[in-house]
């Protein structure tokens, strides 16, 4: 895939640390007890952090952590230093000079920026990004400090008397009961977690900040989220609890090109279905780099989901815990320990690492015919991962889809890049991936035939322009499409920066911009007269 696409889909580390959460402990005590000392082994331990919160930065050589030090030296080899580049491009076309590869850090970010200490002192851009680059820096660091990391701790359900505001982060988190985020880097951490099922639920919700008076939404588009609306909510004056599920038709969302979302815990998942609580979801991860869960043999990893859905915080998400049984066998700890420490993110990202086993967790290669994997997390929320594309799979689904029940989700397919793979047979350059049969070209045309609404997130205002741009080129898609939601920011997007590998100044947002279209309709209308 192409370049920059590889830099806001890993999200394991912080599907890591979301998991972690304190394990509650019970005893009960007796009259012979009230005068006695509480047994040790009763005690919680608070364990110290390893970093205090004012001493978050280290350079990337001398952080304490392996992963962040693997990570400087995979850009050491990666990135080329800018004020080489610069000199280089300014040579003449027959020199066979190359740029030097980053080895000196920077002191005021921690970074590899420049090859030597007097490249740093002679680039002048660099300080318009430095700043970015530090926080990006303390971020990881505070991740794997060992706080207890309180934004992680997700709310239960929903008052049925209390209404969701979708105005942005700060009123969704005070309107859905959330910790109080005290902190800029409270916000990054909560919102890179939650920014892929909130962005879902804000576009679907009744109550979406996406409206015809502010012009994000069309009248077609506003035609296909009411057939939707009509499944995920219940008629006006009715309380919406799980009860009014009983008879309702399960919600379909197909997430296409799948990758770091699929490694999500599913009580990150559960956060969905808390906005409405009147529907019943079915989730299915369908791509070349989703998640699956470890094989049989091995049970969850140490200090993950087997606490993580303990907590009372959960609300349904305590009774899966139970699920998490099993302990890890001898070579699926030697597998854990060869695995590499750092694999950077450049040409093709890497799958996430397998995701934890549930009790309930079955295989489903029986019925898609691909490895997949199916696990009912609670009565209102199914999840199903395909590692297969969408184009091999498609036929199971073309004859069932319904624009009330179904939609589809492509988190930054990077339509307009030029794909790796394919090449003009007129031109000789590479296809746009919307074109390319390797990539899109099969099936954007089938989604449009399904008359189900996409909707399309980009990681900056350059990538959905480059996206939308790609649609009037592209076979079958230009002129088949009604728009459903205007190109235009999303304000659930994550409040991260993600940093290339490959080039330190080079940054993005998940999930910056969001926009939809619809397979266009062509209705048939009686005609009066001949003449």
């Amino acid at each position: 895939m192409a370049l920059p696409r590889s830099l806001y889909r890993n999200a394991s580390l912080l599907s890591r640390r979301a998991c972690v959460r304190p394990c509650q402990v019970t005893s009960s005590r007796t009259i012979f007890s009230w005068f006695k000392k509480a047994d040790d082994k009763f005690k919680t331990k608070t364990k110290e952090p390893v970093l205090a919160e004012d001493n978050l930065f280290h350079p990337f050589s001398k952080s304490p952590f392996p992963a962040i030090r693997a990570r400087g030296e995979a850009i050491q080899t990666l990135a080329p230093c800018p004020v080489c580049a610069s000199h280089h491009h300014s040579l003449d076309s027959h020199t066979s000079s190359q740029p030097k590869a980053v080895k000196y850090e920077c002191p005021d970010c921690g970074w590899p920026t420049h090859c030597s200490e007097e490249h740093w002192q002679e680039d002048l851009e660099h300080k318009k990004y430095c700043g970015r680059l530090r926080e990006v820096n303390e971020d990881e660091h505070d991740l794997r400090s060992g706080r207890k990391i309180k934004e992680f701790e997700l709310p239960g359900q929903q008052d049925t008397e209390a209404a969701i505001s979708f105005a942005n982060w700060d009123l969704f988190w005070y309107t859905r009961g959330f910790p109080s985020m005290d902190t800029e880097r409270s916000r990054r951490h909560a919102s890179k977690l939650l920014t892929y099922p909130i962005t879902i639920g804000s576009v679907l919700h009744q109550h979406s900040g996406l409206t015809q008076s502010n012009q994000r939404l069309t009248p077609e588009g506003s035609r296909s989220l009411a057939a939707l609306r009509m499944t995920l909510h219940v008629p006006p004056g009715t309380p919406e609890t799980e009860e009014a599920s009983v008879d309702k038709p399960q919600m379909r969302i197909f997430i296409l090109g799948a990758r770091a979302e699929s490694s999500l815990p599913p009580h990150v998942w559960e956060q969905l279905t808390m906005l409405f609580p009147a529907a019943l979801f079915h989730l299915y991860f369908i791509g070349p780099q989703v998640s699956l869960p470890k094989p049989p043999n091995s049970g969850p990893q140490p200090g993950t989901a087997a606490k993580a859905d303990a907590s009372p915080t959960q609300g349904s998400a305590a009774e899966p815990a139970k699920e998490n049984e099993g302990t890890e066998s001898p070579e699926a700890t030697k597998a854990e320990d060869e695995k590499p420490i750092y694999v950077p993110n450049v040409y093709e990202p890497p799958t996430p690492a397998p995701i934890v086993r549930l009790k309930r967790t079955r295989e489903s290669i029986e019925i898609y015919g691909v490895p997949s994997y199916t696990v009912p997390y609670t009565p209102q929320l199914t999840i199903t991962g395909m590692q297969a594309n969408y184009a091999d799979v498609h036929a199971q689904f073309q004859e069932t889809f319904d624009p009330y029940t179904d939609c589809f989700f492509l988190f930054s397919p990077g339509f307009g890049f030029p794909s790796p793979t394919s090449v003009s047979e007129t031109t000789g350059e590479p296809l746009k991936q919307i074109a390319s049969p390797a990539e899109w070209g099969a099936v954007i045309p089938s989604l449009l035939a399904t008359k189900c609404p996409i909707f399309v997130t980009g990681f900056s205002p350059t990538d959905v322009e480059r996206d939308i741009k790609s649609l009037s080129e592209a076979p079958e898609v230009a002129g088949e499409f009604d728009w459903v939601i205007t190109p235009g920011p999303n304000a659930f997007g994550s409040e991260k920066w993600e940093v290339a590998d490959f080039d330190p100044r080079v940054m993005v947002k998940t999930n910056w911009g969001v926009w939809g279209i619809r397979g266009k309709r062509r209705d048939i209308r009686e005609r009066k007269s001949w003449f």
